[in-house]
């Protein structure tokens, strides 16, 4: 692995030909560096190299990083499972969630998000796979909760996030984006977050607006347990 901010410079670079060779236009893909694990030291070298967006697995994790960080301009995503007790902390401190797959954690994040604070963006999971194992919505039950989200105050529904399975086939992606579309035009959607380290030409091929890496940035992650 080379510094943070070739890393950085490497995955831009594969992103614009990704553009490029789907017939996107350029920066029609925003990055999202997951940081998840790694030291706050990292999340500075990144932002001194450019990148002001990252996301974060662990609640408690996030919360130390923010303490440390307090002093850089940093908008922060929450990519993992949101517990219900960890619902007032993230509608206090984050900028974006990722995960949401109940209509009762929305209406908690909407309640519990600070009055004077801009809404919360949120992403709806689709679990476009199918397996037990992982998060989301399955899609046939998605636009009924899209429509419960996009209702409540205090948040903007900004679109889904999907995680497709290891060496899924394009039309797995082809799936979710065509689902994305279905819904954008109705609720006003914008973004698609869609593809990681290994996918993510196939994810801007298939329609993609933002892709959350983290290996090829920060290099493989460390093992961290989240405070209850």
């Amino acid at each position: 692995m080379g510094s943070i901010a070739d890393n950085l410079q490497a995955v831009k670079s594969r992103i614009a030909q990704a553009e490029r060779a789907a017939g996107r236009n350029p920066g029609a893909v925003a990055l999202l560096a997951v940081s998840k694990t790694h030291a706050p030291e990292l999340i500075r070298e990144a932002r001194a190299a450019g990148q002001r967006a990252f996301g974060e697995n662990y609640v408690q994790e996030a919360l130390d990083k923010m303490a440390r960080l307090a002093e850089l301009d940093l908008e922060w995503h929450l990519v993992g499972p949101l517990q219900s007790n960890k619902t007032r902390v993230v509608a206090e401190r984050f900028h974006w969630v990722h995960t949401l797959e109940r209509e009762k954690t929305a209406r908690r994040l909407a309640e519990q998000r600070p009055a004077g604070m801009a809404a919360l963006n949120v992403l709806v999971q689709v679990n476009a796979s199918g397996e037990a194992s992982k998060s989301g919505v399955a899609p046939a039950e998605v636009p009924a909760l899209v429509a419960a989200v996009a209702a409540l105050p205090n948040l903007r529904l900004r679109g889904l996030m999907a995680i497709p399975e290891p060496g899924a086939p394009r039309a797995r992606f082809d799936e979710i984006d065509a689902l994305y579309e279905r819904l954008r035009g109705k609720f006003g959607l914008d973004t698609l977050s869609l593809g990681m380290s290994d996918d993510m030409e196939a994810a801007i091929a298939a329609g993609s607006t933002l892709v959350r890496i983290g290996t090829a940035i920060f290099g493989a992650r460390r093992k961290v347990r989240d405070a209850a």
